[in-house]
This record gives structure tokens, sequence and C-alpha cells, in this order.
């Protein structure tokens, strides 16, 4: 099967062996609830199964990447099991970004928030619009960062700017974010797709046994804490979910 069908994702086989999965939800500027949370990991472990899928491309429909959590639809957790299971699953789709066998190429568009800002980073090739802007405000509503950013962070940017950008919350554009490092390329906002295809298909005409253990080894070994930053961060969030001051700041947010 070439295409896969979700409620909130767009998974598409173009030419050359290149998969398109784009977040789906414009009206909502692709903002993350629990289904779209859930399909992104399911997405990509369809695309990292399937035969004739060699990379990646990352986006969202319409003006947005992802602006983070969907403040409409959120459902607080109210017991530690309920917020396991939410962060659990937050976390389950960057080890699908991440530390699936192949290559992902993000085209970021427009605004990248929270969780949304998380997986741009996760991508391996991450090229932003000039339009695209990003931040985190976890640490403003007494949460915490997912999507192993407290490790990928730091080794980008290093540990003083990683502080700045994850305890401040300060906003960055496209142009900054390449000159910290987070971006790989940006693009012209008519352009970016083409650029992306255009790296997704170099990717793709790699030799697939080198191309995923080059990914596999370089995350491993530049990262090598990876999961145990997931873990921190999730027991960070859990504790953060279940203070009721995170209720009342996520209200008035």
């Amino acid at each position: 099967m070439n295409d896969f069908t979700y409620d909130t994702i767009l998974s598409t086989l173009g030419r050359n062996a290149v998969r398109t999965i784009t977040l789906n939800r414009p009206d909502s500027l692709n903002a993350m609830n629990r289904r779209l949370i859930d399909e992104v990991a399911i997405a990509f472990d369809d695309a990292n199964a399937c035969p004739d899928t060699n990379a990646i491309i990352f986006t969202g429909a319409g003006k947005a990447f992802c602006a983070g959590d969907d403040r409409r639809e959120h459902t607080h957790p109210e017991t530690e099991a309920q917020a396991r299971d939410a962060v659990a699953a937050i976390q389950r789709a960057t080890h699908a970004i991440m530390l699936g066998p192949k290559p992902v190429v993000g085209a970021i568009n427009g605004w990248a928030v929270g969780g949304g800002f998380e997986w741009a980073i996760n991508c391996d090739f991450p090229i932003w619009a000039e339009c695209a802007r990003a931040f985190f405000p976890e640490v403003s509503l007494n949460l915490f960062v997912t999507g192993a950013v407290t490790t990928l962070l730091p080794n980008l940017v290093g540990l003083n700017m990683a502080r700045e950008m994850m305890m401040l919350g300060d906003r960055y554009s496209a142009a900054e974010l390449r000159d910290l490092g987070v971006a790989w390329r940006v693009a012209p906002d008519d352009q970016l797709l083409a650029e992306a295809t255009k790296v997704a298909e170099r990717l793709a005409a790699l030799p697939t046994l080198s191309v995923r253990a080059m990914k596999r080894v370089l995350n491993h070994a530049a990262i090598p804490d990876i999961h145990r930053a997931l873990q921190l961060e999730t027991d960070a969030t859990v504790a953060g979910f279940l203070d009721p001051e995170t209720t009342r700041l996520l209200t008035d947010f």
C-alpha cells in the first residue's frame, strides 16, 4: 500500500521513494490533540515499515507546522496514570521520528510551538520556511518540555542558549534558528516543499543499509542519553500535569 489513511494525518508516497507525512488539522493550526499525537507515532511507524519508502518529509497543512497543545480540546489528567499515558503518547511520537530507521526531512512552515517545536527538532534535516517562528511556552505554564529536547537542544546550541530557549520561552525566527544551529536550512516560503523534496530524494537514492545505519549510529553516539532524557522529561511533565496551578495557567494562556 502506497498511501495510509488517518483522521488527522496525510501520508502519501510520491516519486523516488519519498513519503510526505502532513499534519492535517489546518483549521486549528495543526494543534496537538490526543488523536493527532497518537497518529504521528502510527504514521511514522507505518512509513518506517513500508518497503517502498526510503525517506520521509514531515510538514503541516495550511499556515502552521504545529501550534502546540490544542487548548480547545485539552483534557487535563486527573490521576498520575492518566498523566503518564498522555506523556507516553507524546514520547512515542519522538521515538518513531528519531529512532525509526528512515531519514526525516522537516519542512517547517509557520508556527512551531511547544510540542510542534519539539517535532521540528526531532527531524534529521529540518528545513524552515522564512516565515516560520518557534518557541517553548511550557515552563511559563508550569509544565515541561518533551521530545528529548533536554538533550537534543544543548547538543545543538550549547547549554546556556538551551536554558534561554526552554526557561525564558523567547520567540525565534527561522533565520535566528539557522544561526543557532536549530534550523539546518531556511528556504523561501514558496520553495519550502521543493527544497525538502530535493533533499529527501537525495537521501532516498542512497544505499538504504548505510544511510539507515548512519542515522542510527549518529543519534546514539551523539545523544547517548536520549532514553534517559525521555524518562526524566516524562516524570517532570507528569508532575506538572498533576499540579493544580497548571490548570489555571493553561486556562489563561
